[in-house]
């Protein structure tokens, strides 16, 4: 029986968890843990820490978890380079005290959207263009979203690695804004649109044609396979590991 916390347990992905949580053979919900709450005092005889805490808190609630000898199940994003060298440092000074902890970052844990980041970036050396587009709720506080980011990041490191060079765009005149963000030398779109969940497309196109690869999630549920997977394996990925793709 794997002991589990979860963290930012009051918000929407939280409450979703917990239930998958309390549902599943071989977990147990341990902690229910939100703003304000005693994190160390809640971790005490937790194996795994599954956190989505608002940007500004998760790093500390990582390195908290580093330090106690705890999993942890990241789903929160907003990170940044310094922000995962701060987790990958601190797991490299933690004694030795013969636990191995795990740190996974995940920007998203539908099977379907880590299939689709995968299928873009197989596909993006065989088009001449390539753009995202993210669509999600207006709630959602950062742009482009973390899965977005992942994505574009991925596809333009196998273009590299073809020799590619960058999509075409003769654009030299136009508002600040509408040729969206530049991750790597692909762009990125973001919608925030009431109604919408999580969407992602990825456009690749070449002379003739076009090809669309399109993830849709219309329910947090769809999150809920990826989680578990992660709370279940995380234990035998020491140190930090950014994407599930990595435990499939």
């Amino acid at each position: 029986m794997i002991a589990v916390a979860v963290v930012g347990a009051a918000g929407r992905m939280g409450k979703t968890t917990c239930a998958a949580i309390e549902a599943a053979d071989g977990l147990e919900l341990a902690a229910r843990i939100d703003l304000g709450d005693d994190l160390e005092a809640a971790l005490k005889g937790v194996d795994v820490a599954v956190i989505f805490s608002v940007p500004d808190a998760v790093v500390e609630n990582v390195l908290t978890c580093v330090r106690l000898g705890v999993h942890a199940v990241v789903g929160t994003t907003g990170w940044t380079p310094e922000r995962l060298h701060q987790v990958s440092d601190a797991l490299g000074e933690r004694p030795d005290e013969g636990i191995s902890v795990g740190v996974l970052i995940a920007p998203n844990f539908a099977i379907g959207a880590v299939l689709l980041m995968r299928f873009a970036a197989e596909a993006a050396e065989h088009f001449e263009s390539v753009e995202v587009i993210e669509l999600h709720h207006p709630d959602k506080v950062d742009a482009p979203s973390g899965t977005a980011r992942h994505t574009a990041e991925a596809i333009a490191a196998a273009r590299r690695e073809a020799g590619l060079p960058g999509s075409p765009d003769a654009t030299n005149s136009g508002l600040e804004g509408a040729r969206g963000a530049d991750v790597d030398g692909v762009r990125v779109h973001s919608v925030r649109l009431r109604g919408l969940i999580a969407h992602e497309e990825v456009l690749l196109g070449g002379p003739g044609e076009q090809l669309t690869i399109r993830h849709d999630s219309f329910d947090r549920v769809s999150f809920m396979p990826g989680v578990l997977l992660a709370v279940r394996r995380v234990p035998g990925f020491p140190g930090l590991t950014v994407g599930l793709e990595n435990f499939l």
